[in-house]
């Protein structure tokens, strides 16, 4: 998997933005986001338990991710058309205003996402910043769903630029390092 302080590689794959007849599918790139920091999540499969509670809560908290600069974009290894199917039969993700990537194979082995056995993309998440750098990397057993609060905390501590305590929140004072002296 991608370490932070790695160049996101680049990708240019077909994303489910919708479930209006005409406007379900658009192409997305690594590209199309300059200047800003981009939120990638990824989940295991659709048609699944866990994945769409990530999905809705990643969604409810677009303004959070907005007001720091970031545009947050989820996707599994199904294809647009599972994403799409999914989102017309669950209630819940039929609202959703994200989109949801195709990760292809190749996208899945350049970020380091799939799972050994299953190949299916791992439950991860990446920051990355405006100049294409993984700044946080994380990854969760496939039955264990992440903390988008902790996602925003996190991208809201490498936006300080500084050094932050463990449990930092936005807002809190951040530590200082102090160098003392020698004789």
């Amino acid at each position: 998997m991608l370490v932070p302080g790695s160049k996101a590689p680049e990708f240019n794959t077909i994303a489910c933005v919708g479930i209006e007849k005409g406007k379900e599918f658009k192409k997305i790139s690594s590209k199309d986001h300059p200047g800003k920091w981009v939120v990638l999540y990824t989940y295991p499969k659709d048609f699944t338990f866990v994945c769409p509670t990530e999905i809705v809560e990643f969604d409810k908290k677009l303004k959070d991710f907005a007001d720091r600069g970031a545009v947050v974009l989820g996707g599994s290894t199904d294809n647009e058309f599972s994403h799409l199917a999914w989102r017309q039969s669950h209630a819940d993700l039929k609202t959703i205003k994200h989109p949801l990537l195709f990760i292809s194979a190749a996208m899945g082995q350049a970020y380091g996402l799939l799972h050994p056995e299953d190949q299916v993309a791992l439950r991860a998440t990446f920051i990355i910043d405006p100049n294409g750098v993984v700044r946080f990397a994380t990854a969760n057993d496939l039955s264990v769903g992440r903390n988008v609060d902790e996602v925003l905390r996190v991208l809201d501590g490498l936006q300080t630029e500084e050094l932050c305590a463990c449990n930092w929140k936005k807002g809190e004072e951040t530590l200082t390092a102090k160098i003392k002296k020698a004789g």
